[in-house]
């Protein structure tokens, strides 16, 4: 596994650009996407663990993801603030939650939300807004291992596993007071499948039969039954049905927003009905004022199903991605909870009250642009000689230890530790059927230089006894805006720089960054990943082809 070059005819400063490369340096990628659809049919639990570790054996060997760490999440809120969830997916539900006799909850979550259409969002921050504006037939609850009902009372699931019948609460309205009913589901998930919808997430919904073209969802006639055919036996089909992608959508505000056709008929702006205040939704909050990249005010939906159990009347929104501006008005006693800690206050902080740390299913990580015209003269091997060569570079823990600071695992492959496997174990564990390259993972956790110029020396690089490049090579890592971010794209700065690598560092505000990195316009970026559901596929059929969050552009 990972052998790698680079093309031999290097100039003397070789600048990233972000245009594709030529088909021969990027990995063939059928067998990957012919394995994800095994995969997802496979009945037998034992034969697909065994698949999903190939699938990431394919993964990792492309050298197109540098894990660095394992993610958990850390924030701060009042004492006086209790009784929200923050979930090991890193949603924030502040349906439950309190703050004393008080009713209004000042939060900040970050920056300007990209999507607010739960098809359309891609982002953990737009997640905790969906969550809490919306919901789906199944949700997650404090203290409880499994998604529990929501806008569903429960489900009947066929012997053969392939048929779930949900039965739809009653008396479910819109915020608006129109009924929500089973088919608003029918309709929603529908149209997330649709081409037209372009929803990056689509492809969540291909474990159930008929996708995409004729999904086999079907609300009864009362709309008081929602009937789901499957493909093969799906496990976390309940979490599935608690992901934003698969919350119910009001048609008649999606479909009459100005700008959601054009002249001819055409779809043109899925999103164009929730780009501003006022739209209907149904969750515990809806929102009342958006005041673009300032604010945003979420007030109590008194047509939510348990609107009797909300205490919080209004949640006031900062939306920054300034962690010195975030703290410091939290120190003022202007927000109640931020979901972010100034990476120079960490030490100090972690021994207060104020200081939370939730493990996630995640990972933090860097990624190329396998298309990058970097890449350009070389082969499929030399391409990935090249990108594992610049991983063996990336001193992990000292990045964990001066930025991380609060017990990151160093990641040595992309699917995190403590995943489980489906059949009750833990995923990313050596047993009598699997057995990792490297101890647990795809190399050693300390950085070689030696093993990193033998790569680079692969992908046709030329190095001098000193172990530095010959002839200069300038490549550029994109990043969004945060200290954090920053302080460890200037790590990687100065891990590379010990062969002579020169890294140009470019920060862009989080919706540019988050359009730029999909569109596969970057060479070099930082990225993360936290899990959807506790199952491995989730992690892997990202990568897919035609998957809208396959940021690397594999098979593309």
């Amino acid at each position: 596994m990972f052998k790698k070059l680079f093309a031999l005819a290097l100039v003397a400063v070789m600048a990233l650009s972000t245009v594709g490369a030529i088909a021969s340096s990027a990995p063939e990628w059928k067998e990957f996407d012919a394995l994800i659809g095994e995969i997802k049919a496979a009945t037998d639990l034992k034969e697909r663990e065994a698949l999903m570790h190939k699938a990431e054996d394919i993964l990792m060997e492309t050298g197109a993801l540098l894990p660095i760490y394992y993610y958990n999440d850390i924030y701060l809120a009042k004492p006086e603030v209790q009784g929200y969830y923050s979930s090991p997916f890193g949603t924030k539900f502040f349906q439950e939650a309190t703050k004393g006799e008080e009713t209004v909850l000042r939060i900040n979550l970050a920056s300007e939300p990209d999507k607010l259409d739960p098809a359309l969002n891609s982002t953990v921050d737009g997640a905790t807004l969906a969550a809490n504006s919306f919901g789906g037939l199944y949700t997650y609850a404090n203290g409880q291992d499994a998604p529990v009902p929501n806008y569903a009372t429960g489900v009947e699931v066929s012997e053969d596993g392939l048929t779930y019948e949900f039965a739809i609460r009653e008396g479910l309205k819109w915020s608006n007071g129109d009924p929500l009913t089973a088919k608003d589901f029918e309709y929603s998930w529908k149209r997330a499948v649709a081409a037209e919808t372009a929803a990056v997430y689509s492809y969540m919904f291909n474990a159930i039969a008929g996708y995409p073209d004729a999904l086999d969802v079907t609300a009864s006639e009362d709309g008081t039954k929602l009937t789901v055919k499957l493909t093969a036996p799906t496990a976390y089909f309940l979490d599935l049905a608690a992901f934003p992608t698969y919350f119910a959508v009001h048609q008649a505000t999606v479909e009459n927003a100005a700008g959601y056709k054009d002249d001819a008929g055409t779809v043109v702006s899925p999103g164009a009905w929730a780009l501003e205040a006022g739209f209907v939704s149904s969750g515990p909050f809806m929102l009342q004022e958006w005041k673009h990249n300032e604010s945003m005010v979420y007030v109590k939906n008194p047509n939510y199903w348990d609107a009797e159990n909300v205490r919080i009347e209004r949640l006031e929104l900062m939306l920054s991605a300034d962690e010195v501006a975030i703290y410091s008005a939290y120190q003022a006693g202007d927000l109640d909870f931020i979901d972010t800690v100034p990476q120079d206050q960490i030490k100090t902080l972690m021994e207060t009250p104020e200081f939370h740390k939730v493990d996630e299913l995640g990972t933090y990580y860097a990624i190329f642009n396998v298309k990058s015209k970097l890449f350009d003269g070389m082969t499929v091997e030399q391409a990935s000689a090249f990108r594992r060569g610049v991983s063996r570079l990336i001193d992990r823990n000292y990045i964990v230890e001066t930025v991380g600071q609060t017990g990151q695992v160093v990641a040595t492959s992309f699917i995190p530790a403590g995943m489980l496997d489906g059949q009750g174990g833990v995923f990313k564990s050596n047993d009598a059927d699997y057995t990792y390259p490297v101890e647990d993972g795809y190399y050693p956790i300390e950085p070689s230089v030696e093993d990193a110029v033998a790569l680079l020396k692969e992908a046709g690089l030329e190095f001098g006894d000193d172990n530095m490049l010959k002839t200069p090579l300038t490549m550029t890592y994109i990043h969004n805006t945060g200290a954090g971010h920053a302080a460890i794209a200037q790590l990687l700065q100065q891990d590379l720089a010990q062969v002579g690598i020169v890294v140009d560092i470019q920060t862009q505000e989080w919706n540019v960054f988050l359009n730029e990195r999909k569109a596969g316009n970057f060479d070099f970026a930082r990225n993360g990943w936290i899990a959807d559901f506790n199952d491995p596929i989730n992690m892997l059929e990202m990568w897919t082809t035609d998957s809208g969050n396959n940021d690397a552009q594999l098979g593309r």
